[in-house]
């Protein structure tokens, strides 16, 4: 059974960091690019950012760029989404999710076809 569990959530002040993970198990992620996402209450889910599966290539959505660094461990099947300078407005809960091939440019998350149950990320003083 293909899973995705993500990890690494918490409450944090502004300003602080944290680092996000996404394990998979039931599969390899080598072949799968892979996308976080996000969604705070009562917004769309929105991309953050995507990896391509060998890592090559990333993209990030204009409003985490400079402060957020996504990569990847395929010997452990794992992705990372290191956050910095957070702000109240990241606030919301983080999704990973896989696509087999390259990222979606828009990081569409319709484009993407396996996700895991998320992780909440509360920034706050």
């Amino acid at each position: 059974q293909l899973q995705l569990v993500e990890s690494g959530g918490d409450l944090v002040q502004p300003g602080g960091s944290l680092r996000l993970s996404c394990a998979a198990s039931g599969f390899t992620l080598d072949y799968y690019a892979i996308g976080w996402f996000r969604q705070a209450p009562g917004k769309e889910r929105e991309g953050v950012s995507c990896i391509s599966s060998r890592g090559i290539s990333t993209n990030y959505a204009d409003s985490v760029k400079g402060r957020f660094i996504i990569s990847r461990d395929n010997a452990k099947n794992t992705v990372y989404l290191q956050m910095n300078i957070l702000k109240s407005e990241d606030t919301a809960v983080y999704y990973c999710a896989a696509r087999s091939g390259p990222c979606h440019s828009g990081l569409w998350p319709a484009a993407y076809n396996y996700w895991g149950q998320g992780t909440q990320v509360t920034v706050s003083s």
